[in-house]
């Protein structure tokens, strides 16, 4: 008789994840898309990669104190030009080391906006943004079609394990987030598929921890995101008492607390009181949006096209106009006293 032998890969224990943990200082991040690039297909296709704007934006979230970036990473450009994908992906690796900011990876991706949706990725030009709707030319990873198909598995798991393999000593990599708001529009991110993307890093040898966030709390993938995950991550799209009390809901795990997103004006987002909350209960924190461009976050989600920005609350997301100019200077601010960064002296 044959036994089967086969065990998942282990998951690192709390002591491990704190171990991390104490190694870093406390994260402040942004979640980076340059202004130039629509989507992450835009982003990392060859035509459009531009480490110009992508340095001069790290240069200013730097300034004023951020030290992270969480950036989306499109599987069918892998699937198109791994090798060259990579590279591209060093390239902005090393802009943000030398900055003294570290990268958090998403492999996958649910989310569509804009309209009417994309709901698979595509090489080449992209739809150009809808005016007045948030995020119009987003499309998911891999997306409707590739996700659901089980001989494009392989290659999903492949994908996963070139980047955790290639990366896996890097100190410049925070951690993987495996997929972004599973279950959303495309509907790739089951259960089933999460607990396999899971398994598959975990083979690579990653040396960094593992994360998905947890952002519905119904959601039938949330035994797994809570099973498996190294360090627990969320999204807080949240006034701040439900932001203080989601996260003493999370931090009831015993294990380091990242928020992956958060910061949306209109849904009670606040810098002066949201980053001394994250910075008192030793969370690390991401906000949503950096510079104004094509991604047009100055637009909310329930915006349709044509629409204008909010004029109570003001823009969505976004700190910087594309020239460089602080949206709100009082946010700046906010920004620089909690990271502790000093503006610099004028020449």
């Amino acid at each position: 008789m044959v036994l089967n032998t086969r065990s998942d890969p282990p998951r690192w224990t709390p002591a491990q994840a704190w171990d991390w943990r104490r190694l870093r200082p406390w994260i402040v991040g942004t979640n980076f898309i340059p202004s130039t690039a629509c989507n992450s297909t835009e982003m990392w296709q060859t035509a459009t990669f531009d480490p110009v704007t992508m340095r001069r934006e790290l240069g200013w979230a730097a300034d004023i104190g951020l030290n992270a970036i969480r950036v989306f990473i499109q599987y069918v450009v892998w699937k198109d030009d791994a090798a060259g994908l990579k590279q591209r992906f060093n390239t902005l690796l090393d802009m943000a080391g030398a900055m003294g900011m570290s990268v958090m990876p998403v492999l996958f991706d649910d989310c569509v906006f804009g309209w009417p949706h994309q709901l698979d990725p595509f090489l080449g030009p992209q739809r150009e943004p809808v005016p007045g709707m948030i995020l119009p030319s987003w499309t998911p990873s891999p997306g409707r079609l590739l996700g659901a198909s089980l001989e494009e598995r392989p290659r999903l798991k492949q994908y996963v394990q070139d980047f955790v393999s290639t990366y896996r000593g890097a100190e410049a990599i925070l951690a993987w987030d495996l997929f972004n708001e599973p279950l959303d529009a495309t509907g790739v991110g089951t259960p089933e598929f999460l607990s396999q993307a899971f398994d598959w890093a975990r083979e690579a040898g990653n040396t960094q921890p593992l994360t998905v966030c947890f952002h519905i709390p119904d959601s039938p993938n949330n035994g797994v995101i809570f099973d498996k995950s190294d360090v627990i991550s969320f999204h807080g799209y949240l006034p701040l008492d439900k932001l203080r009390a989601r996260i003493a809901m999370l931090k009831g795990f015993g294990r380091p607390v990242i928020c992956t997103e958060w910061m949306a004006r209109s849904l009670g987002g606040n810098y002066e009181t949201d980053l001394p909350l994250f910075k008192t209960e030793g969370v690390d924190c991401f906000q949503w949006g950096l510079v104004n461009g094509r991604t047009q976050c100055q637009y909310d989600w329930r915006s349709l096209p044509g629409g204008e920005a909010d004029s109570v609350n003001g823009w969505f997301h976004d700190i910087f106009h594309p020239d460089g100019t602080p949206y709100r200077k009082r946010e700046i601010d906010a920004i620089r006293a909690a990271t502790e960064r000093r503006p610099q002296a004028s020449a």
